[in-house]
């Protein structure tokens, strides 16, 4: 299956879109119909809401095998090395080519009194890993049998600061990132202050593919800290959140910001409306 590098806009010409895709908190396979989106990458996200949901990397191999280039993401949080690059070497043998690394959500203090936070990669000691491991050494510096090829992204967060998120991208990438993708992006504006720090930080601009953040609202659903008072208002007041993200849709296009991480809405308990994205996309299309 593709590398996001080689569907990229960078790569084709052409607007590329990931859509970000939760697993179920159940092992039923009826869930891969709900991937069928008109996207390049279905990117399965790593147990969010820090509850127990079917693998990331399974469910990824699954939907690839429905037909739709799929990546997962796998966080440092939860396993040690030697089983994360066991994961990795699943994933490979299952067809998978693109991973993205997080660090995952910090446990609350009730969740530590059953659980613990291994860590025992920073996400840029990972990022390094499997670059290593593409060169066909683990982490002990043996060889493996094959080397993998695996395509690694990276996650960056621009509303936590542009200085510290553009330090952190260029180790990112300086450890073997080849991709980005970031949080709901809501000021284009943001895009250009981020891009002038990496440059000034890297001694040089990037060049890799980031695919920016684009969420579907809706004013019944979860909303985060991170979205504009304005946002919010114009939710309340009754815009639809389809109608609000295809405008920013075409201010991404206007800024020349062409790959898309496409959110849907998160509906309260933690389901995803990916008929709200099925619309978004049409539309998109018709444009």
């Amino acid at each position: 299956m593709a590398k996001v590098i080689e569907r990229s806009f960078e790569a084709t010409g052409h607007t590329s879109i990931m859509c970000d895709f939760s697993p179920p908190r159940s092992g039923d396979a009826a869930v891969v119909d709900q991937a069928q989106l008109d996207v390049d990458f279905i990117s399965v996200s790593y147990n969010p809401g820090r509850a127990v949901r079917t693998d990331s990397a399974m469910l990824a191999a699954a939907v690839q095998r429905s037909g739709r280039d799929a990546l997962f993401t796998l966080a440092t949080r939860d396993m040690n090395k030697l089983a994360l690059q066991s994961q990795l070497l699943g994933a490979q043998m299952l067809g998978l080519n693109n991973v993205i690394v997080v660090q995952g959500d910090p446990f609350s203090e009730q969740d530590r009194t059953r659980v613990a936070s291994v860590a025992d990669y920073s996400t840029t000691g990972l990022i390094a890993a499997i670059s290593q491991m593409n060169q066909g050494k683990d982490f002990r510096d043996g060889n493996l049998r094959t080397a993998t090829d695996l395509c690694v992204g990276a996650a960056v967060d621009l509303g936590r600061g542009i200085e510290e998120e553009a330090q952190l991208a260029v180790r990112k990438v300086r450890a073997g990132a080849e991709f980005l993708i970031t949080q709901p992006v809501f000021d284009v504006d943001q895009v250009a202050r981020y891009r002038e720090s990496y440059a000034y930080h890297a001694g040089k601009a990037g060049t890799l593919p980031i695919y920016f953040g684009l969420q579907i609202l809706e004013q019944d659903g979860v909303l985060f800290s991170s979205v504009p008072d304005s946002v919010r208002n114009e939710l309340e007041g009754g815009r639809p959140g389809i109608d609000m993200a295809l405008e920013l849709y075409q201010r991404f296009q206007d800024a020349r910001l062409n790959n898309i991480y496409l959110m849907p809405p998160i509906k309260r308990g933690g389901a995803r409306d990916y008929a709200a994205a099925k619309e978004l996309l049409a539309k998109i299309n018709r444009l």
